[in-house]
């Protein structure tokens, strides 16, 4: 099988939130959907949006383990969500997410000259209704904001707190953070489109994307309970389910999505990645969470492998995939270099928007002892000792596992010095290279794909799609029309049932 996935370098990110407002501009800018962000980018320690969304105890998303070795749904089977099908308890509420709200722009605009300087008051977008104070956002602690009181309730930290005791500290000059952009992980064993009763969720067999068939969608809101990420919503408008949907539309015709496109940064990868679909149940039903996240690796194909070649034509896919599988930057990433690693590995979903964990906390802990901080030794060394970012880090990124962490970093440590040396004119060092198991050459490879690369070598996405869009456009009676966005023509609102107040209680 063949899936376009997304490798996110997080040290390039700046946190600037610019895929944020283009995707909430292209996906969400309509009635229903105002608290919706598909993507969304979180300061980290922190609670994140929805709050607390990784305590899947209280959410009950993802998959676990039974004693016989077999998967199951967190949340239950059929007869537990035939229990609760009318009111789920394990939904997050609208202040869970956040009030979304508006000003009264209109007490500015249209106020008569006088000696009071008018006011615009928030105003809810659900309701309508005035909001005497906003207390929280879909990015309301973003760079640490209010880190002394809401950064300890981020659920890793709790579950952390014991190994490194008073090591965690907010105050400013002693913390640590990083940003992590996060949307749907469309994953291989997706959690959401089992949980859902009517069948409305489905992963296509072509480019791996998850979608939701509004047609089919009955809105009982499982799939909210069941992806253990939070990211499919709930439209209140049209009552139904609505998620990222990956650019689907613009990744058919071989553009990248619109998060990847305007990203700032340019931290984003776009690629296809070959895998054996027969492995992926196996994988993810491991005993030990540490070995759930090679078990995923090991469901990676080499797309220049001949019998990958061969056994891929027979199943369908086209010599066109098969080329962008060899130049995916993804792969190059996840299995080449190895510095890429999946997000909560531990809920079993097989993710597939992995991430480059950041060095710079590391750096800027070892600039801060007046060392330097570009030196190979330096940053070895803080690899091993400061264990706050390595530790908290492996929870995000390799369910607890933290050698697979300390070899990214070190991987990136030691490009960095190597790099150093070649752009000071310095002969090359490959013992700095051959230290983390890797040739100077593939070290001065991996630096030019991680900093200088350009559009073309960061999105390979199949050119066949491009030209067979163009094809069926250019066939198509209505070809010359602006269809629009292909969420815009929903169905009309459905009259809800007035089931009384089955909101979830504290």
């Amino acid at each position: 099988m063949a899936q376009v996935a997304m490798v996110m370098n997080l040290d390039k990110c700046i946190g600037c939130h610019t895929c944020s407002v283009t995707c909430k501009q292209a996906w969400t800018n309509r009635q229903g959907t105002e608290y919706v962000w598909f993507n969304n980018v979180e300061t980290l320690p922190g609670q994140g949006y929805p709050r607390r969304w990784e305590d899947q105890e209280k959410w009950k998303g993802g998959w676990e383990r039974t004693r016989s070795g077999k998967l199951r749904l967190k949340a239950g089977g059929r007869l537990a969500k035939l229990g609760k099908i009318f009111a789920n308890p394990d939904l997050p509420e609208i202040d869970d997410y956040y009030q979304p709200w508006t000003y009264e722009y209109k007490n500015l605009t249209e106020a008569p000259a006088g000696d009071d300087m008018p006011t615009a008051r928030p105003v809810s977008q659900l309701t309508g209704e005035p909001i005497d104070k906003i207390e929280w956002g879909p990015n309301w602690d973003d760079n640490l904001g209010g880190a002394p009181t809401h950064a300890p309730q981020d659920p890793i930290i709790e579950k952390i707190r014991d190994e490194v005791g008073e090591k965690i500290r907010f105050e400013f000059e002693q913390s640590f953070m990083f940003y992590l952009p996060r949307i749907c992980e469309h994953c291989l064993n997706p959690a959401c489109v089992s949980s859902c009763p009517s069948g409305a969720m489905y992963k296509r067999e072509e480019d791996g994307i998850v979608l939701v068939d509004q047609d089919q969608c009955r809105g009982w809101r499982m799939c909210v309970t069941g992806c253990p990420y939070k990211k499919v919503y709930f439209n209140h408008q049209t009552g139904k389910a609505e998620k990222c949907t990956f650019c689907f539309p613009r990744i058919e015709v071989g553009m990248p999505t619109v998060c990847s496109e305007t990203c700032v940064g340019r931290m984003r990868y776009l690629g296809v990645m070959l895998y054996d679909a027969d492995k992926v149940t196996e994988a993810a039903a491991v005993e030990d969470e540490h070995d759930l996240y090679p078990s995923q690796v090991e469901c990676f194909l080499d797309p220049a492998d001949p019998a990958v070649i061969a056994a891929a034509r027979a199943a369908g896919i086209t010599d066109e995939w098969l080329d962008a599988a060899r130049n995916s930057p993804v792969y190059d990433l996840i299995a080449t270099y190895q510095v890429a690693l999946p997000l909560h590995p531990e809920y079993r979903t097989m993710p597939m928007v992995w991430y480059v964990p950041p060095l710079s906390p590391v750096v800027e802990a070892v600039a801060a002892t007046g060392s330097d901080g570009e030196d190979a030794g330096n940053l070895f060394g803080a690899i091993e000792s400061l264990r706050i970012p390595v530790e908290y880090l492996a929870e995000v990124l390799t369910a607890g596992d933290t050698v697979p962490v300390e070899a990214v970093l070190r991987r990136m440590a030691a490009m960095r010095a190597y790099m150093r040396r070649v752009n000071l004119g310095e002969e090359r060092d490959e013992s700095i290279a051959r230290a983390v198991g890797l040739s100077g050459q593939e070290m001065e490879d991996m630096f030019r794909l991680l900093a200088i690369a350009k559009i073309e070598d960061r999105f390979v996405i199949p050119s066949a799609a491009r030209a067979e869009a163009e094809a069926l456009a250019d066939s198509h009676p209505l070809n010359d029309t602006d269809q629009g966005c292909p969420v815009s023509a929903l169905p009309e609102p459905r009259v809800m049932l007035n089931l009384g107040d089955t909101r979830r209680r504290s």
